[in-house]
């Protein structure tokens, strides 16, 4: 029997008696079979790759905030992208509430991080005034008691900085780059630039095509596969969490959110992951795609080499299996390009953005 399992089973006793076979069910979901639409000559969107002057100076900008240095205000009132630093306790109807204070709490003014309105009302104070910040918190705000309601925070002005960004010019480009001139450093944001917007290009057209591809085939995801998958999906989000020092029971508290919930939402981007696999091994079976040799060689020895392992004890250490799996994660990215590189790209509708 050749079948490929998707799920997993869903047990059910029959007959569990002393001095009795035990007798069991187990119901899983069998890999669906695909049948493709067309997937070659799919049309996708053209992706815009040219790169203005406002994309260079929006760079260049990024560069030079990256490199301010922030200085003290003392003569006049905070503006916006200020760093003001406050103290604050907020009460709603004269009753202070639980994390609704702070002390030397440094908060740039635009960065929009607070509540909708609170950080304009500090627009014009002056280090030792003392603001009384009106606020309602939003409807849909995480801490149930306070959504909809209006808060007063009273906001003690302790000090205001101001960033301060370096000129634009040779030295600028001396300092954060190998250039020494400020219109060779351009030329060098272009070119990087120019090159990511190729990749990004190169991405957006793999991701159209498949989605096409995906569109024009039928198949039949069973429930079991996709809570699998779902499954997964939160295990490895579950390993993230921890990896960042924070339990999924403290992350359920902090969110409001349930594991239940989260698998709901995971459902759409499951279903989309099995059918871009399945779409994939069945054109790469279809196109008969099976990676050389050689390119298996090479992949083995780039996993030696991030593993700074020898690629021979690699190939032990992933067996038979794991190497099989390898071969087919090698024909499926190929099918990707084999269906991109005959994709058709068309101009986009100019009311499509």
């Amino acid at each position: 029997c050749d079948l490929e399992i998707v799920s997993q089973p869903e047990i059910d006793v029959t007959q569990a008696e002393p001095g009795k076979a035990f007798i069991f069910t187990a119901e899983v979901a069998v890999k669906p079979e695909v049948t493709l639409g067309e997937y070659k000559g799919v049309e996708v969107p053209k992706s815009e790759t040219e790169v203005t002057d406002e994309d260079v100076d929006a760079e260049l900008k990024k560069e030079q905030e990256k490199n301010s240095r922030t200085i003290s205000v003392e003569d006049r009132a905070a503006q916006l992208n200020d760093i003001v630093t406050i103290d604050f306790e907020g009460s709603v109807d004269g009753v202070p509430f639980d994390g609704g204070q702070a002390t030397e709490y440094p908060l740039t003014l635009g960065s929009n991080t607070f509540i909708p309105g609170f950080e304009e009302q500090l627009v014009g104070a002056k280090v030792g005034d003392d603001v009384d910040v009106k606020v309602t918190f939003p409807e849909e705000y995480q801490a149930k008691e306070l959504a909809g309601k209006e808060a007063i925070f009273k906001c003690a002005v302790k000090k205001i900085e101001a960033k301060e960004l370096p000129e634009l010019d040779d030295d600028f480009a001396k300092d954060v780059s190998e250039f020494d001139t400020l219109a060779e450093y351009k030329e060098h944001v272009k070119t990087n630039l120019e090159d990511k917007k190729a990749n990004e290009a190169k991405r957006a057209k793999e991701d159209a095509a498949v989605d096409k591809v995906i569109e024009n085939a039928q198949m039949d995801i069973p429930e079991a596969m996709l809570m699998t998958q779902c499954r997964q999906m939160l295990d490895d989000f579950s390993r993230r969490m921890q990896s960042q020092g924070l339990s999924m029971d403290q992350y359920f508290q902090f969110t409001g959110m349930t594991a239940e919930k989260m698998m709901e939402d995971m459902k759409p981007q499951a279903l989309k992951r099995i059918q871009t696999r399945l779409v994939l091994e069945k054109v790469a079976e279809a196109e008969n795609i099976q990676p050389s040799e050689e390119e298996i060689t090479e992949e083995i020895q780039k996993m030696a080499d991030a593993y700074k392992m020898e690629a021979d004890k690699i190939r032990e250490a992933i067996g038979e299996s794991g190497l099989e799996q390898m071969k087919k994660d090698m024909a499926v990215q190929k099918a990707v390009t084999v269906i991109a590189d005959a994709a058709v790209e068309v101009e986009k509708a100019a009311d499509a953005e």
